[in-house]
């Protein structure tokens, strides 16, 4: 068999797909924290809107929306099951009503408090070092910047 039809087929295996191993991953990653944020009646998707509102509270959809990679369809139904459950408030901007402000209540900021010990969860689980850890986070943030340009 000629070398470049052995990298082709080397090429085509499933165990040498980067887009599979991080699709797994997000998949094993995704099944851990499951139980976790149950635990705050969380989905994983309104768990990352809540992170985000929790470094910065007051954020437009927009702004929610391009940091997390969502576009307005997939964000305002996740944005409204959190304003049911009574974690945030959504406004719209009194000089522009097209946007709207998403803002934390007091329960929204509260479950921070509680949500604090999934950080420590994870690490555990993943058996990594922090240091390892956040060197894999900067490498897929790298990789996803480079994909997105």
């Amino acid at each position: 068999m000629p070398a470049d039809k052995s990298l082709t087929a080397q090429a085509l295996l499933l165990d040498n797909q980067l887009c599979f191993a991080l699709y797994s991953t997000s998949l094993a990653m995704t099944k851990l924290y499951k139980p976790l944020l149950d635990e705050l009646g969380l989905t994983y998707p309104q768990y990352l809107v809540m992170l985000v509102l929790w470094e910065g509270d007051g954020l437009m959809v927009s702004e929610l929306g391009e940091r997390l990679y969502l576009d307005s369809g997939t964000l305002t139904p996740l944005l409204k099951r959190l304003e049911a459950a009574g974690l945030i408030a959504r406004i719209r901007d009194v000089q522009d009503e097209r946007r709207v402000r998403v803002s934390l209540t007091a329960a929204g900021r509260a479950l921070k408090t509680r949500a604090a010990r999934i950080p420590g969860c994870i690490l555990s689980a993943s058996q990594c070092s922090i240091p390892e850890l956040i060197s894999l986070t900067q490498q897929v943030q790298a990789l996803r910047q480079r994909l997105t340009a």
